[in-house]
Parts: structure tokens; sequence; C-alpha cells
């Protein structure tokens, strides 16, 4: 049975490669996408992803997710230092629930410093640009302990 991975991103994401580029790049979301279901095929995972601009709709499809996929990536977006509702929705889910930002959050303005969501969530990728969906969907597998005999054992990482 193959892994299944849930990918929710959050408001104005929609406009990536538009948006702001010297801080989120020229990627748009379809081509992060696309490369993450070119990933998804040599990982063996089943993979639905989303984008939203409502906090409500973010955290209905996290409800979903309980008992139906396996691990959840999520870029909150902007909903990352607002948002109790997705944290409390976070919290329901049993699996790796991991978060991604493209920017360091961490270097930016002190309003886009501090993910409250972070904290329910089993980790933080950020800084990465779009490759951090990458390596969300790697870490995941690894996590779920999932990891196909076909991808190199350097990938398989190392036990914590």
């Amino acid at each position: 049975m193959s892994t299944r991975i849930m990918i929710l991103n959050g408001p104005n994401l929609n406009f990536l490669g538009i948006r702001e580029p010297h801080i989120y790049g020229k990627t748009t979301l379809r081509e992060i996408e696309a490369s993450c279901e070119e990933v998804a095929r040599l990982l063996d995972v089943s993979l639905s992803f989303h984008q939203t601009n409502f906090e409500g709709e973010l955290v209905g499809l996290i409800q979903q997710a309980h008992g139906s996929v396996d691990a959840i990536i999520m870029n909150p977006a902007a909903f990352s230092f607002t948002s109790v509702a997705l944290i409390d929705a976070l919290k329901i889910f049993d699996g790796p629930k991991i978060e991604v930002h493209i920017s360091n959050i961490h270097a930016r303005d002190e309003l886009h410093r501090h993910s409250i969501t972070s904290g329910a969530s089993t980790a933080v990728i950020c800084g990465l640009g779009p490759y951090g969906y990458i390596a969300a969907m790697l870490a995941a597998v690894q996590k779920l302990g999932r990891m196909p005999g076909a991808v190199p054992a350097a990938l398989h990482g190392l036990e914590v």
C-alpha cells in the first residue's frame, strides 16, 4: 500500500511566482505541485495537493486527513502567525505533520518571524525555497518507515 500524503497550502500561495519574488522566488505553486508529483512516484506516495485562502477550509482538510492519510505537509502561510484553529486541528492528526515555509521565517521581519503552528508540527522546514516541499516529503516517508528500497540508502536517514 502506498504512503498517503496530503499537502496543504494557505493564503496567497496561489500567487507564488508573482508575489514578492525577491522573497518567495519565481516558482509557481503549480510547478511545486508538479515537482511533488514526480517525487511521489519515486517514493510510492499517493499525493493530494490543496491550496485555499480560507482558514476554515484548511481546518476541514486537516480533519478529513484523520484516518485517511499517513502524513500532512502544510505551508500555512499567513495563518502560521495567527491560527489557533489550525493548531487545534493539527493536534487531532496522529501522523507526521511537517510545516514548510519557502522563506527563512527566522530571518524575516518581526511579523513573519514566529510561527505559532510550528508547536503542533512534528518538524519545520524553512528557507529551502520550493525544495522544502521535497525535503518534507522525504522526511515524512522516512518518519513513517516507508522509504522504498529503490531509494538510495543515504536518503533513508539515520536512526534517532
